[in-house]
């Protein structure tokens, strides 16, 4: 057994370094760029505006009631809506994100759900402890499952993008009794993911932002350098993807809003940190028991399509559908496309 957990932490260490390495490859053109911005721009992309006055938008009614819930060693806040008694729906969102990327989602399905967005650890004002290791996926996803029990449920339909996705695969897999069906949005199967990475260029290639993140400070800089451009290139940018309008200014300017606060994309990246600093999630086979739906938006800069079949071996009751020209943030980009094929799958038996 000694020798077991010694050759496990030599190949975390080798990776935590490999990762390292490759992120600062990567790191050299960026800061180029970055000085050339500064030179350009006369320091202007230091200058930080202020963001202290809240949208509207986040205290719109229609989204529900903001909420606190102590789960083992954190808050986590969230919105919800619909009545009590009706069956729970759990959104758990993804990277820069916060409850608010669910809008669409919220609105839809709070008639006939009680239907709860969350902030995840690290996010928004949910708690947000210090250190790497307070953000690896076995943390996440009993933030997940505790919060389910602390709602006065058994067992919800839970729903997840990106990050969240992840997080919710693994609720499906150590916490099977609690999710009576699983919805995933571009985001790979937990135990796919780092070998399709390791051999697929393309993926390689769209990940870079994963080697970057390993270093310390340079990712926080450059996403709060010129007031957060960066979010903007995200959710707005030509390369976004995101083509059907509707994602505006206004929406972005939550976003920001909620990540101006200091340190707000150190914990964050601390997602993808500790993705090199520990194991994977540990269940008995990986296997997702319960009826899952897999949406993925084939215009992602991020994921390749080629990730989403690789889950099938996993998942018995996997339907797939692909929502043609939808960006990365897909639930925010064709929101109708994606609450048609929700609503369909719920009703099925």
């Amino acid at each position: 057994m000694g020798v077991l957990l010694r050759a496990v932490m030599r190949w975390v260490i080798l990776r935590r370094l490999l990762a390292y390495a490759i992120g600062c490859v990567y790191a050299v053109p960026v800061v180029s760029m970055v000085f050339v911005s500064l030179l350009r721009s006369r320091g202007a992309i230091l200058r930080k505006k202020r963001h202290d006055k809240k949208p509207e938008c986040l205290e719109d009614p229609e989204y529900g009631e903001h909420r606190l819930a102590q789960v083992k060693d954190v808050h986590i806040h969230y919105v919800v809506a619909g009545n009590e008694g009706k069956p729970l729906m759990v959104f758990v969102h993804g990277f820069p994100e916060f409850w608010f990327s669910w809008r669409h989602q919220i609105k839809e399905f709070k008639k006939n759900y009680r239907v709860v967005a969350i902030d995840q650890r690290g996010y928004n004002t949910s708690s947000k402890p210090l250190g790497v290791l307070n953000y690896t996926v076995d943390k996440l996803v009993d933030d997940v499952s505790q919060l389910i029990t602390a709602l006065g449920y058994n067992k919800c339909i839970l729903v997840g993008h990106d990050w969240g996705g992840v997080t919710c695969w693994g609720v499906a897999m150590k916490y099977p009794d609690l999710v009576e069906r699983l919805i995933i949005m571009n985001a790979p199967h937990p135990s796919t993911f780092l070998p399709y990475l390791s051999s697929t260029w393309t993926q390689f290639r769209k990940s870079w932002y994963m080697f970057l993140f390993q270093l310390p400070y340079l990712p926080e800089f450059l996403y709060r350098s010129d007031d957060m451009r960066s979010l903007n290139r995200i959710f707005l940018g030509r390369r976004a993807g995101v083509k059907s309008g509707k994602m505006s200014k206004e929406d972005v300017e939550a976003y920001k809003y909620v990540f101006s606060a200091k340190g707000s994309f150190t914990f964050p990246i601390n997602y993808i940190r500790a993705m090199t600093r520990t194991r994977r999630i540990i269940s008995a086979d990986d296997q997702v028991t319960c009826p899952t739906l897999v949406l993925w938006g084939d215009a992602d800069q991020f994921l390749d399509t080629g990730l989403i079949q690789l889950a099938a071996p996993y998942v018995p009751k996997l339907d797939v559908q692909i929502i043609k020209g939808a960006s990365h943030w897909v639930q925010m980009d064709q929101p109708e496309a994606v609450n048609s094929h929700i609503s369909d799958f719920l009703v099925r038996k």
